[in-house]
């Protein structure tokens, strides 16, 4: 009896742990089964040259994953990314354009000022995202929707049936060179990873972040600005997109609309099938990891055992839903822990 009643309080906390960390777990165990899943499936798949493979292709959705990091951790949500990345992309190489049925401007313009302007743009498009959630009060879904437009609009304004192979020399180094055996886009995207990991693990804006997606009237009331905290959360993951859509560019040989449609979903799936919480304050730039790997992953490996791309399609799509599931069950088991305890 004594025996019984020592290992009940120890079989509580057990299962309190395993829920507490249902939403680390479970991505991580996807992993290591797709992992082992391809490898036996494929042997070109477990090669050192597809991990490099791997890593090449979701360089751009980690860049763009990192800034909506962010902004899902303060429990908002960007639709606007794939937009503005592909909106700067184009913006860059039609600026970098010597030929003048193609550039923008009437002169050739340097690299380090068409990367600028670019820069200032995809800034801009940010500060009307935070603009419009903090100050006139439009929810962030309908918000980055209406910049998914215009983001699209820009583009369409800009390419007019054309398409522009020019890049400045730093992006195209940056985005289609390697370091030795290692791509520099691969590079670029782990200082981002690891610089966003910084800030939101080291500083105090990242507390500030975390506060902010978990309790906002309490962030509020112990003194945090949130309505900058949401703005420069914005800002963030527009100049990341930026980042991304000029490395691109640089990556895929040319900028022509339409480039990027598909980062929205890969880079949106990349952070929720991590785990981090939809409901914000809870998860990193550590589950984004994991969520671009099992992404990568997925993609490569089911190219490698020849499957149909539509059922491809719909293999992605019921991954993201039982990551959908988890999330959401995950953060009902955090909700209902305190009840239990009391």
């Amino acid at each position: 009896m004594a025996s019984d009643t020592a290992a009940a309080p120890r079989r509580h906390q057990a299962g309190s742990w395993l829920r507490g960390r249902l939403r680390n777990i479970a991505p991580f165990a996807t992993l290591l089964f797709l992992v082992a899943f391809f490898c036996i499936a494929s042997p070109s798949f477990a090669t050192s040259g597809n991990l490099a493979n791997i890593l090449t292709q979701i360089s751009v959705t980690a860049i763009i994953a990192v800034g909506l990091t962010f902004v899902i951790l303060c429990a908002e949500i960007d639709l606007g990314v794939a937009s503005v990345a592909n909106a700067t992309g184009i913006l860059v190489a039609f600026l970098t354009a010597q030929d003048a049925s193609v550039a923008i401007a009437n002169l050739p313009m340097p690299g380090w000022a068409a990367i600028l302007l670019s820069l200032l743009a995809c800034l801009a498009l940010g500060g009307v995202n935070a603009f419009g959630m903090t100050r006139i009060g439009i929810p962030s879904f309908i918000m980055t929707l209406a910049m998914l437009q215009i983001g699209a609009g820009i583009c369409a304004l800009l390419v007019r049936g054309q398409i522009a192979y020019a890049v400045p020399p730093l992006i195209g180094t940056l985005g289609s060179r390697s370091l030795g055996p290692v791509p520099w886009i691969v590079i670029v995207a782990a200082l981002a990873l690891l610089v966003g990991h910084f800030v939101l693990t080291y500083t105090r804006f990242g507390r500030y972040v975390y506060m902010v997606g978990g309790n906002r009237e309490a962030a509020e009331y112990s003194g945090v600005n949130v309505r900058a905290i949401i703005s420069a959360v914005m800002v963030i993951s527009a100049l990341c997109s930026g980042i991304a859509g000029m490395l691109g560019v640089a990556y895929f040989g040319s900028a022509q609309q339409n480039e990027f449609d598909s980062y929205l979903l890969d880079s949106i799936s990349a952070v929720v099938v991590g785990g981090t919480s939809l409901f914000g304050g809870q998860g990193g730039i550590g589950n984004t990891i994991i969520g671009l790997f099992v992404l990568g992953v997925l993609n490569n490996g089911l190219d490698h055992v020849n499957i149909d791309s539509f059922l491809k399609i719909l293999i992605r799509g019921v991954i993201l839903l039982v990551a959908l599931i988890i999330n959401v069950y995950a953060q009902r088991l955090r909700n209902e822990a305190p009840q239990m305890e009391a």
